[in-house]
């Protein structure tokens, strides 16, 4: 269908083909910026490794620590992993912005003006995750590792553990960025603070289920490591909506 025969909404407003053609666009540059951050990621990859190394050399008390490959082709596919990875890691603002964009037409113009804190903050927020992680890595590891007993060797596979590292390591990121979207659907009038409030208990279960879920260990270290910010987080988007109500009912009156 050609732009031109997309029917107009009246008032303004954005009709249903309008909003699945704006939500593709903002796909497409979320995706192209991902795949550009691949390409600084495959050329960036030594240091990358060496990073992701630390927690395992660390855990096992050995600064020369190597993983292993068992294949041909695992140098290369992990590489191609990495580089993945370190893109959508690196294309953070992009796609928070493109989020910001999609959905600031059903905010208020005021809130609107706010578009630059809110990616600020997403990303300030990931990077948070994103440490806590890898300080929690060699807990975790050594967790894992001391939990099969003395009788077993460990020698990691390059692609396992790398994999792995990641892996917790965008977990607690996109973790991390739970208040957002709660913040989010109170200003787009989805859920009120006081609903939240009166679902506490609910929402620390869930958090504790969603955790087990998303992080590749379920580990209780990294558990309580995630789950605890995560509910804090719930809390003060909370305060975060009652206050909003507050400053709205005070400007109105």
């Amino acid at each position: 269908m050609a732009k031109a025969d997309i029917p107009a909404a009246e008032d303004g407003q954005m009709t249903v083909i309008e909003h699945l053609t704006e939500l593709r666009s903002r796909l497409i540059k979320s995706a192209l910026a991902i795949a550009a951050g691949a390409v600084v990621g495959w050329w960036i990859y030594p240091d990358v490794l060496q990073f992701i190394l630390e927690p395992y050399c660390e855990t096992i008390n050995d600064a020369s620590c190597t993983l292993r490959v068992d294949e041909p082709l695992e140098s290369l596919s992990t590489r191609m992993m990495v580089a993945g990875y370190v893109g959508i890691g690196l294309a953070v603002p992009v796609w928070l912005w493109q989020a910001w964009r999609f959905v600031s037409p059903g905010l208020y113009p005021h809130e609107r003006r706010h578009g630059i804190t809110f990616v600020a903050l997403g990303v300030v927020l990931f990077a948070l995750g994103v440490s806590l992680a890898f300080w929690t890595m060699p807990r975790a590891l050594e967790f894992l590792i001391e939990i099969g007993g003395p009788d077993l060797f460990t020698e990691f596979r390059a692609k396992a553990y790398i994999d792995f590292t990641i892996k917790m390591m965008l977990a607690f990121g996109l973790g991390f960025e739970f208040p957002l979207i709660l913040v989010f659907l109170q200003i787009l009038g989805v859920v009120s603070p006081q609903a939240l409030a009166k679902q506490r208990r609910l929402a620390l279960v869930g958090i504790v289920v969603l955790v087990a879920v998303i992080t590749p260990s379920g580990d209780p270290i990294s558990l309580i490591a995630l789950a605890g910010p995560m509910y804090l987080f719930y809390e003060a988007a909370i305060a975060f909506g009652k206050l909003r109500q507050r400053r709205r009912r005070a400007g109105a009156g």
